[in-house]
């Protein structure tokens, strides 16, 4: 036995000897590849449904190994046309995580010109706009649903509304919203600070998991949120509630104070800090709300 150990260790060295730069870049992207399987199974139904193909798999062996021919042909030939069946399966999930690779942006702090800031002045003057008209349609109980588009582009979305490309004064989006309007019913879509698109129809959350109260509204904005990269601003008609979607998570009982600090630090990076601490305060009610369901 003690004679192996150093063949042992000779043996790994002689190995690592051999590894070349090309080996060492095959196994990172092979462990990124790993990864992002990973976070694709882990966060989506995919999950359960690789508990069962890894069971299948588990089967497959035992069959080779003790030749069981007609299970292990049986196997085969379900495994042959599985890849097919999983991507028509998954097709949505699979589209959502194709359109999200490489959309996030460089940040590039302390390189601001005056161009920038004029742009950051404005981004803050339309947020606060749409935060005002946000608490007034809260108020009244008058249900929305705005969209501000990042790197994702939703051209699919704004074909199904109207353009109306406008600068987003308050009083315009509460018109929009207005319940006998004819695109209060559809999302509004902002592109680069402006009211692109109204009565645009978005994709519906399947995800089970979605507190079953919440009505068409919520889940449309979820379902945005879950296949892009947009930010969501939910107010419900029934509670008056204002509530935002990112990457698929619903965040309830925002104020004026904490919408405006958290669409601030999502669309121009600003108030990082705030917007932990704002991130926290909703959670801490999207819990208490949860528990008045239950």
């Amino acid at each position: 036995m003690l004679a192996t150990v150093p063949e042992f260790f000779t043996d790994i060295i002689n190995i690592i000897k051999t590894v070349s730069v090309f080996d060492i870049i095959d196994i990172v992207c092979v462990s990124v590849l790993l990864y992002f399987l990973y976070k694709f199974i882990r966060d989506r139904r995919a999950g359960k449904l690789a508990v069962g193909i890894l069971l299948l798999v588990v089967v497959l062996i035992i069959s080779n190994l003790l030749d069981m021919y007609l299970l292990q042909y049986i196997l085969q030939n379900i495994f042959q046309v599985g890849i097919i069946t999983l991507v028509i399966l998954f097709q949505p999930e699979i589209r959502s995580v194709l359109e999200k690779m490489g959309t996030t942006p460089l940040n590039l702090k302390g390189l601001k010109g005056i161009g920038e800031a004029k742009d950051i002045s404005n981004a803050q003057a339309v947020i606060d706009e749409i935060v005002s008209a946000s608490c007034d349609l809260a108020a009244t109980k008058t249900g929305a649903l705005i969209v501000f588009e990042r790197t994702t582009k939703l051209g699919d979305m704004i074909l199904t509304g109207t353009v109306i490309d406008a600068y987003p004064a308050a009083s315009m989006i509460k018109n929009i919203f207005f319940n006998k309007a004819p695109m209060h019913d559809g999302a509004l879509i902002v592109r680069d600070m402006r009211l692109h698109a109204a009565g645009c129809f978005l994709p519906l959350s399947n995800n089970p998991d979605i507190i079953k109260d919440l009505g068409t509204r919520h889940r449309a904005g979820i379902g945005m949120s879950e296949n892009s990269d947009a930010i969501v601003v939910i107010i419900s008609e029934e509670t008056g509630t204002i509530s935002t979607a990112v990457e698929g998570k619903l965040v309830r009982g925002y104020r004026k104070e904490t919408l405006t600090a958290f669409l601030r630090s999502q669309l121009i990076g600003e108030d990082e800090t705030d917007k932990k601490k704002f991130d926290l305060i909703g959670k801490v009610k999207e819990f208490r709300n949860h528990e008045k369901h239950q």
